[in-house]
């Protein structure tokens, strides 16, 4: 290895920009492919900072392809390995907030909690204000996973001041974050102004060919909720409806979990017990197969206060 970069790196430069434009319209096989191949060009050249950095950028989109299977040791283990060898702040950023991103969908908030503050202070050293929004946001749901409302709305807050207008579903997240966070506060009215302007930039994003269908599941179960919390009940139905049908379609046992909690409570405030115990039912039959009289016992109280929609 030389000082020098090797020949063809604006290939390498090319695929990434590439790679990273395609994830951020959802276009995540074409995103693998090109990150793939960015990463065997920095192995054959042997360049340890570029290889770093594919790696980083690969493992982002196969954490969201496995969103329900964390990755495995040795990836998690590589990932430390680049945030321990501290010479690159951009790789050791993207190894934290990886790490991080891991153990949220492994629902062991402390340990993500420790790699996000370390992702959100290498973005304050390279001053980038998208990666401080999506670090502020990441923390905001290591907090609201403990139940830490309050704070997590802050964090929310924060990510919401910092991130620009993209032609992504970034600011769409934070904003559905910061409108359930309201919700879970007894904010209702700005809650829900904030879901549905959540809603309305994702359906324009979807009209636009931007696959955003995980961020719409999450805006709809939170409408659910809200409309609940009212007492709408038929305006929560159908918003917990499709955002089921999202959750089957997309494989999110934890959002199919809530929504059927959801729409069983929401059927059963509305006097129809028939339809609650369906889903409630269903629940039972799903989630705990093994625990005796779950549907009557859950007929029988109020679910809402045993829901943390992000835990």
């Amino acid at each position: 290895m030389t000082d020098q970069p090797p020949f063809g790196t604006e290939h390498f430069e090319a695929l990434q920009q590439h790679g990273q434009a395609a994830f951020e319209q959802g276009r995540l096989d074409d995103s693998l492919r090109c990150l793939e191949e960015a990463l065997r060009w920095a192995e054959k050249h042997q360049d340890q900072r570029r290889l770093d950095l594919a790696f980083c950028n690969l493992t982002s989109v196969q954490i969201t392809l496995k969103a329900q299977d964390p990755l495995d040791a040795a990836t998690l283990s590589q990932l430390r390995e680049i945030l321990m060898r501290n010479d690159d702040p951009v790789n050791c950023r993207l190894a934290a907030y990886n790490l991080a991103r891991a153990y949220e969908f492994r629902k062991e908030p402390r340990k993500g909690l420790f790699y996000a503050q370390i992702a959100l202070d290498r973005s304050r050293q390279l001053e980038r204000e998208d990666w401080l929004a999506s670090s502020h946001n990441q923390i905001g749901n290591f907090l609201m996973a403990q139940s830490f409302f309050e704070q997590a709305e802050a964090e929310y807050t924060r990510a919401l001041a910092l991130q620009p207008e993209s032609p992504d579903d970034r600011r769409a997240i934070i904003l559905t974050n910061v409108g359930y966070s309201c919700l879970v506060r007894g904010q209702y009215r700005r809650g829900l102004a904030l879901l549905y302007r959540s809603y309305r930039q994702l359906r324009r994003l979807a009209a636009q060919g931007v696959s955003v269908k995980r961020g719409l599941m999450f805006v709809q179960i939170d409408l659910c909720y809200g409309h609940l919390e009212l007492e709408r009940f038929e305006t929560a139905l159908r918003h917990g409806r499709r955002g089921l049908a999202l959750a089957e379609e997309l494989g999110e046992a934890d959002s199919i979990k809530n929504a059927l909690y959801l729409l069983g409570e929401a059927s059963q405030l509305s006097g129809d017990e028939a339809r609650a115990r369906e889903f409630f039912s269903r629940l039972a039959q799903e989630f705990y197969p093994t625990t005796a009289g779950i549907t009557d016992f859950l007929l029988a109280i109020d679910v809402r206060k045993m829901v943390n929609l992000r835990a």
